[in-house]
């Protein structure tokens, strides 16, 4: 298997932005890039615009979103990806100090998860 990508979302507790995103990058990536995850962006989706054929006409629908959180982490090979999750998520640093904040500031049910491989033009690989 080639490199991939995987596409996090997360929806951030309300009123909860700000203190979310200082935490990600204060806490979380310094942490998860030190056990060696590669985190290649890291978003708060301001919109969502849908697209839509009306009477021969393109129409376009925007969405406020600013409390979603998108980031984007890349793994060499499937196998790579869950030892990092090991590593990741059953340290103890993880479990007793980082993990009690994480369901504070963010709904957990809420995470969704898209595993992406690039391709051939894209400038991400």
């Amino acid at each position: 298997m080639k490199p991939f990508f995987e596409l996090r979302i997360y929806q951030i507790n309300p009123g909860k932005t700000e203190e979310w995103v200082k935490f990600v990058e204060d806490t979380i990536i310094p942490f998860q890039v030190d056990k060696g995850m590669v985190i290649t962006g890291s978003f708060i989706m301001d919109s969502s615009d849908e697209f839509s054929i009306v009477d021969n006409e393109r129409v376009m629908t925007s969405t406020p979103r600013g409390s979603t959180y998108v980031w984007i982490r890349r793994f060499e090979t499937a196998e790579r990806k869950k030892e990092l999750y090991k590593e990741v998520y059953e340290s103890e640093e993880w479990t007793r100090h980082i993990a009690p904040i994480v369901v504070t500031l963010i709904d957990r049910n809420s995470i969704v998860v898209h595993n992406l491989t690039s391709t051939p033009l894209s400038l991400m690989r």
